[in-house]
C-alpha cells in the first residue's frame, strides 16, 4: 500500500500565511460568505497555513505503518505575467523553490521521489492555459511537461513496484 502525493502542503504554504495577515481575521468570515455565495468551497483555506500543518494536522495525522510514502515537488520562474508571480515571490522569499504556490520544501513527505523543474502548480493539475500553449507551439517551442503522462508513469512505477 501507498500514498504518492504531488506538491501536497505537507508543511503549509507560506502564501496562505501571507494572505491571512493581510485579510485578519475580523474580515474572514464575510470574505469566506462571499467565495461561498460563488459556490467555492473554502473549507481548506485556513488548513494551508504553516502554523496549522505543523501544529495541527500532521500530529494529528500520523503516518500509518505498512503504508510507504512517496512525493514530488515542483519549481517554476514563472513569467511577469503569470498569475502566480506574486504569490511565487512571497513563497520563495520565506521558504525557497516553488511552484507558485507549494515550496519544493514543503511537499517533500516521506520518500522524496524529485522536484518537476519548470513546472507550475496548476500544470500539475493539467489546467494549462491552450491558447498559451497553442501560441507557444507555433513559434517552434515544445511543452516541457505531460500532465497525464506523468501521473500515468506513476501508475506504471507503482504498479511495477506491486503497490
Amino acid at each position: 500500500m501507498s500514498l504518492t502525493t504531488i506538491a501536497s502542503p505537507h508543511h503549509g504554504s507560506a502564501f496562505a500565511d501571507y494572505v491571512f495577515e493581510r485579510i485578519g481575521p475580523t474580515s474572514l468570515p464575510r470574505i469566506f460568505r462571499a467565495l461561498r455565495a460563488l459556490r467555492i468551497k473554502t473549507g481548506a483555506f485556513t488548513q494551508l497555513t504553516r502554523r496549522f500543518m505543523e501544529e495541527d494536522f500532521n500530529p494529528r495525522t500520523p503516518n500509518r505503518e505498512g503504508v510507504r510514502y512517496l512525493s514530488y515537488g515542483a519549481s517554476v520562474d514563472p513569467p511577469i505575467w503569470s498569475a502566480f508571480k506574486r504569490s511565487h515571490r512571497i513563497v520563495e522569499r520565506e521558504e525557497g523553490a516553488n511552484d507558485g504556490l507549494v515550496s519544493v520544501e514543503s511537499s517533500r513527505w516521506g520518500e522524496y521521489k524529485g522536484t518537476l523543474v519548470n513546472v507550475s502548480h496548476l500544470d500539475l493539475i493539467n489546467w494549462t492555459n491552450r491558447l498559451r500553449w497553442l501560441v507557444w507551439e507555433m513559434t517552434g517551442n515544445k511543452r516541457n511537461f505531460n500532465a497525464i503522462a506523468f501521473y500515468l508513469d506513476i501508475g506504471d512505477m507503482l504498479a511495477k513496484e506491486g503497490l
